[in-house]
C-alpha cells in the first residue's frame, strides 16, 4: 500500500535515510513524504503499529524489476535428452548415439540413455546392461551417471548428467 491507501491511525515511520522518526499518525507521515517529495509505502502491515517508509516508490518498483531481470538471466534451464538404442546395434551406429549423447552433454543438458527391448530380447536383458556399461565408459569423459542402470518395463535407462567445469 502507498499513500492515500494507507488507512491506519499510526505508523512507525522510517525515513528516507533508513533511520527511525518514530510512531506518528498517517496523516503526518504523508504530510512529511510530500515535503521530501517522496512517496509512503506501507513496508510491514503485520507490525503493531504497521511500518510505513518514505521512499520513491517509482524507483523502488524499478529495482525490484531489475533485479529480477538480472537473476532470470542467469538462470540455467537443463533438459534431458534421449538417446535411444536396441541390444543388437551395430558398432558405428553404437559410436553414432554415443556421439549424439557426447554432443548432447557439452551442450550442457543431461542425457537419457536406453535400451529398448522388442518381442523376445526381453529375455536377453543382460545384452542391454552390457551396452549401457559399454556407453557409460564411452562416455565417461564428458559426463558422469546421476541415476545407474534400472529396468523400466520394456526398456532398460541410465541418466548421464555432464561434468562440472
Amino acid at each position: 500500500m502507498i499513500n492515500e491507501e494507507i488507512k491506519d491511525k499510526e505508523v512507525r515511520l522510517i525515513g528516507p535515510d533508513g533511520g527511525q522518526l518514530g510512531v506518528v499518525s498517517a496523516k503526518e507521515a504523508l504530510a512529511m513524504a510530500d515535503q521530501h517529495n517522496l512517496d509512503l509505502v506501507k513496508i510491514a502491515p503485520q507490525a503493531k503499529p504497521p511500518v510505513c517508509r518514505i521512499m520513491d516508490y517509482g524507483k523502488h518498483k524499478f529495482e525490484l524489476a531489475k533485479r529480477e531481470k538480472e537473476a532470470k538471466k542467469n538462470q540455467k534451464v537443463i533438459a534431458i535428452k534421449e538417446v535411444r538404442l536396441s541390444p543388437n546395434i551395430d558398432d558405428h551406429d553404437f559410436n553414432t548415439k554415443v556421439n549424439q549423447g557426447i554432443k548432447f552433454l557439452k551442450a550442457g543438458d543431461k542425457v537419457k540413455v536406453s535400451v529398448r527391448f522388442r518381442g523376445r530380447e526381453i529375455t536377453h536383458s543382460a545384452n542391454g546392461k552390457e551396452l549401457l556399461l559399454k556407453v557409460k565408459d564411452a562416455m565417461a569423459e564428458y559426463g558422469v551417471v546421476e541415476k545407474d542402470i534400472k529396468m523400466e518395463g520394456r526398456s532398460m535407462a541410465m541418466f548421464v548428467s555432464p561434468k562440472k567445469a
